[in-house]
């Protein structure tokens, strides 16, 4: 039997009547989440802070690859860095993508909020402009210092 939890894992297909039946605002962020660690659960839970429901748009394995990682990351599978994710409180909803960035995702979901973390110049980013041409909000969080996946990884490997 599955745990509750995976009823939090929502197919494209599936995401606008899923997303009608979430409490606003909508918050969304995006990443690649691969060893969840400290500075995730953080970054998550003040981002559902600012709202009442957290959507997480995922980095498929292909999206990750992409974005220039490391050779051999992610390191754990799409499905399984999503099982972690809607396994966290903070987390109403988590769905995938392909592209290198969640602008396509971020066009059907029609967040209140995008939230990035302080690592990121949310002023440059195109998913803040198409976000602020429907009204919405783009906000970066402070970023937790000290906790980095790739800096776990090489730890790990030395």
């Amino acid at each position: 039997m599955l745990p509750t939890f995976v009823v939090k894992l929502c197919p494209r297909a599936e995401l606008q009547p899923r997303l009608a039946a979430l409490a606003r605002p909508l918050v969304f962020t995006n990443g690649v989440f691969d060893i969840l660690h400290r500075g995730h659960v953080t970054y998550l839970a003040q981002a559902r802070a600012l709202g009442a429901s957290l959507i997480v748009g995922l980095n498929s394995d292909a999206s990750a690859r992409g974005l220039g990682k490391a050779p051999g990351r992610p390191l754990n599978h799409e499905g399984d860095r999503a099982i972690v994710l809607v396994a966290l409180e903070s987390v109403s909803l988590v769905t995938l993508f392909d592209e290198a960035t969640p602008v396509e995702l971020l066009r059907l979901v029609r967040p209140d909020l995008y939230v990035k973390g302080g690592d990121y110049d949310v002023e440059r980013l195109a998913e803040t402009a198409l976000v602020r041409s429907w009204g919405g909000e783009a906000r970066a969080l402070p970023f937790v210092d000290g906790y980095s996946t790739t800096a776990l990884v090489e730890r790990i490997r030395r």
